[in-house]
């Protein structure tokens, strides 16, 4: 059985057959079940709208939702690339589901979304960089919609998302979308295996391309609508300002070399992240980056390229999809994504217990930041998700 849904919108009622053809194909991988209802999280773009059409052409009862963070931000604020005009989206939503005649619901997610903002200035404030994104699709994505979905009677959610799900012997698979440039497999790695086991992603076959070839067959406006790429709260595009707007970047202190030797000062440890090259104000022979920043004294570590690789890290809150570990087990040649862009770093996984886990990797890997997410793979498949709780710098020899 074939587990996918992205959600988008459409924009007309007529059904072109020359469309429906050449994506026929793609289509029959759903299941024809007229009887069950799916509910679609419609945000006013074009990937959850050829979703929901999708999903409609063949039979579900279609139930589409917007989920209104309460986020004001002036039209003019909002770059080309990002999502932070809610009641553009809102709208864009609401008349996609016009068009294709399904029930529609807003969503008041205020309450939730400040949550997420909390947990993204806190982590700053810990010397973390936050992963809101994976913690909204965790908590509201899909955690408030599965609620939602739950008290209108709906079987099945649907997004957007370029990924795809299969059961295999009765084990649920997560695997990356067939677009490998749009892969959006690692966003969903701290949605538990309870949500997704009832989830669909119907892009999941397509190329970008091709769904927005599609979108634009059926009428739709949100054709070619940009992606929304940016944390949506951040109207600016720059997460400082939010910080700034949020009580500040915190305390001032120095910059310092991997030996310890202060090289510079700063006006607020939370402005920086690990990996971090511009806006460091140091003068240098050669590029620096930020390699570490230890919160208890406002120290920014600073180093060349060669120092900012880690061979081992520590991950928390493993969980796996469709597979078990047990402590003391090892996981060899696996792929590790520690980013939103598609790509994974070779390495091995011991399994300590309690969602505890060491990586290593084969080759030292760059800038990896606690509080971001891991997604581990082997091949196309997502085995397990899980969140960086520490990185090792042996470039880093000085004690604190």
């Amino acid at each position: 059985m074939f587990l996918g849904g992205p959600s988008s919108s459409c924009f007309n009622a007529v059904e072109p057959i020359e469309a429906m053809r050449s994506y026929s194909s793609v289509a029959k991988l759903l299941p024809i079940m007229s009887s069950k209802r799916v509910l679609v999280a419609l945000s006013g773009g074009v990937d959850s709208s050829v979703a929901a059409h999708l999903l409609q052409q063949q039979g579900w009862d279609v139930v589409g939702a917007f989920l209104r963070n309460g986020v004001e931000a002036p039209e003019a604020s909002c770059r080309p690339r990002q999502g932070c005009c809610s009641a553009e989206d809102a709208r864009d939503a609401a008349l996609i589901a016009d068009q294709l005649d399904i029930p529609f619901h807003s969503l008041d997610m205020e309450e939730e979304f400040l949550a997420i903002q909390n947990y993204f200035k806190a982590e700053y404030q810990a010397g973390r960089t936050p992963n809101p994104c994976a913690a909204c699709n965790r908590d509201v994505k899909f955690g408030a919609l599965e609620k939602f979905a739950d008290a209108i009677d709906a079987d099945f959610l649907a997004t957007g998302h370029y990924a795809r799900l299969r059961t295999h012997d009765g084990q649920l698979e997560l695997k990356r979308g067939v677009d490998q440039f749009k892969d959006q497999s690692y966003v969903l790695f701290p949605v538990p295996e309870r949500i997704l086991q009832r989830t669909l992603l119907p892009i999941g076959e397509f190329d970008k391309s091709e769904t927005r070839r599609i979108a634009s067959s059926l009428g739709m406006r949100v054709s070619d609508k940009a992606d929304s790429q940016e944390i949506c709260f951040v109207p600016s595009g720059n997460y400082r300002d939010q910080l700034k707007k949020d009580g500040g970047l915190g305390a001032a202190g120095a910059m310092v070399d991997t030996s310890g030797k202060v090289i510079g000062q700063h006006q607020g440890y939370m402005g920086f992240t690990r990996g971090q090259r511009k806006g460091l104000g140091v003068p240098w022979t050669e590029p620096l980056y930020v390699i570490d920043i230890i919160p208890e004294s406002a120290t920014v570590v600073l180093g060349t390229r060669s120092e900012i690789g880690s061979p081992t890290a520590t991950i928390s809150r493993l969980h796996c999809f469709g597979c078990k570990i047990n402590v003391g087990d090892v996981w060899d040649e696996i792929g590790v994504q520690f980013r939103s862009t598609p790509g994974a770093v070779p390495a091995s996984l011991k399994y300590l217990g309690d969602g505890n886990a060491e990586l290593h990797f084969h080759l030292t890997a760059e800038s990896i930041n606690p509080g971001q997410g891991v997604a581990i793979y082997r091949g196309e498949r997502m085995l397990a998700g899980a969140w960086i709780e520490r990185a090792d710098y042996p470039s880093v020899n000085f004690i604190v």
